[in-house]
C-alpha cells in the first residue's frame, strides 16, 4: 500500500471564508501515483471545517446562516479562558472536520455536483489542512 500526505496552507482575509479546495485535493492524488484508494482531507484546526457540498454561492450563504443559527456568535462559558471564538468551535462540530473520498483509476472519484471546501472560522491567521491518499 501507498500513501501521500501533502499540506494545504491558508491564511483568509476574513474572519470567516469558504474556500473551495477540489482542484488542490484532485492534484494531490493526481500526483500521488495512486490508482485505488481513499483520500483523508482534515481540517488540522479546531475552528476550522473540511465539508463537501455544491459550490453556489446561494447556498454556501445558506450554510453560513444555518450554522449561525445553530452556534450564534455570543457570550459562551469558553470565552472565559480569554478567548471569544466559541461559536468557530461548535462550527467545526456542525460541518465536520474531516472527510474521506474515493479514489478510483487515479483520480479523485465525486458526484456531479461535489465539491470539497475548507470553511474559517476564525481565520486571519496561518492555518493548514492535510490531505493524505492512500492506497495502490
Amino acid at each position: 500500500m501507498k500513501s501521500a500526505t501533502e499540506y494545504l496552507w491558508f491564511e483568509t482575509r476574513q474572519p470567516r471564508e469558504f474556500v473551495n479546495i477540489t482542484e488542490r485535493v484532485r492534484d494531490v492524488v493526481r500526483q500521488s501515483g495512486i490508482r485505488e484508494g481513499m483520500v483523508l482531507v482534515s481540517a488540522m484546526h479546531i475552528t476550522a471545517s473540511v465539508y463537501v457540498n455544491d459550490d453556489e454561492r446561494g447556498l454556501i450563504g445558506d450554510i453560513e446562516r444555518w450554522a449561525d443559527r445553530l452556534a450564534p456568535p455570543g457570550d459562551y462559558a469558553h470565552h472565559h479562558s480569554g478567548e471569544s471564538n466559541g461559536d468557530a468551535h461548535l462550527k467545526n462540530l456542525l460541518l465536520g472536520h474531516q472527510v474521506l473520498l474515493p479514489v478510483t483509476a487515479g483520480e479523485l472519484d465525486l458526484g456531479p455536483w461535489e465539491q470539497v471546501f475548507y470553511a474559517e472560522f476564525d481565520g486571519q491567521r496561518r492555518k493548514r489542512v492535510i490531505v493524505k491518499a492512500i492506497g495502490e
